[in-house]
């Protein structure tokens, strides 16, 4: 098995990541068609535009390393992920997001070791905004321009915690747990975007109770725990990949 420096990888993701929002952008300025797949979730041209370009540039990058990549697996084409080292990609998280004419859409490309998720890039496309992160290497936003900065969680305060939660997929289950906590602030966001707030300290906790799927969450995931966050299951177990059909299940995920 080929070694690779994952921080080095980072900043070669990134533009790969960069180069997808440029593909997506044409999409979102136009009336785009929408498809249903076979779950009932929607999907356009957009998705799989931008999923070409970055399965392209990843088989460049690293040969040996598979992708799975929402829109292939919808179309049967499944990797061999035994190795347990793979890609995990989603072309356009928040699809419905990005329908409305909403800018809480992201470009997801995560990287999968033996169940955790070690690198992740998310990327608006919107305005250019980067969140990347290396287990071991730390994590940092980068904005159109290119100017960085280091990104890390917070500790939450004592009067009350700010949740953040899915615009789109909020369900009683969710409201019950929330309704658990101490809460200042509630704020609502789209696609991996709720990851980003977590890791850059802007929220403390972000809890999920809907359906989501391993190309949502790697990339997220991966600037969470390189930031110093945690991602577990409802009953406190590691948050793991490779499951059947990459179907997650509920999970929690916490800064400080």
């Amino acid at each position: 098995m080929t070694e690779y420096d994952n921080t080095a990888l980072l900043d070669s993701i990134v533009a790969i990541a960069r180069d997808a929002g440029k593909v997506i952008l044409p999409y979102y300025r136009v009336d785009t068609a929408v498809d249903g797949k076979a779950d009932g979730s929607p999907v356009t041209a957009a998705d799989r535009a931008a999923e070409v370009v970055i399965i392209d540039a990843l088989k460049k990058l690293t040969p040996d390393i598979p992708v799975v990549a929402e829109e292939s697996v919808e179309a049967g084409r499944i990797p061999d992920v035994s190795g347990g080292r793979f890609w995990l990609v989603d072309p356009l998280d928040g699809t419905k997001e990005f329908i409305n004419r909403r800018d809480d859409f992201t470009v997801n490309i995560g990287l999968v070791e033996d169940g955790t998720p070690v690198l992740g890039v998310v990327l608006t496309p919107v305005d250019g905004m980067a969140w990347a992160g290396a287990i071991g290497a730390g994590a940092w936003e980068e904005d159109g321009a290119g100017n960085r900065r280091t990104i890390t969680v917070r500790r939450p305060d004592a009067s009350g915690l700010t949740v953040v939660a899915s615009k789109s997929h909020r369900n009683p289950e969710l409201e019950d747990y929330i309704a658990t906590l101490t809460v200042k602030e509630s704020v609502s966001r789209g696609s991996a975007l709720k990851f980003c707030l977590v890791a850059r300290g802007e929220a403390d906790i972000y809890p999920r109770t809907g359906p989501t799927m391993e190309w949502d969450t790697a990339a997220g995931h991966a600037v969470l725990l390189a930031a110093g966050g945690s991602l577990t299951t409802f009953d406190g177990q590691p948050f793991l990949y490779s499951k059947p059909d990459f179907r997650n299940g509920h999970f929690i995920a916490r800064g400080g």
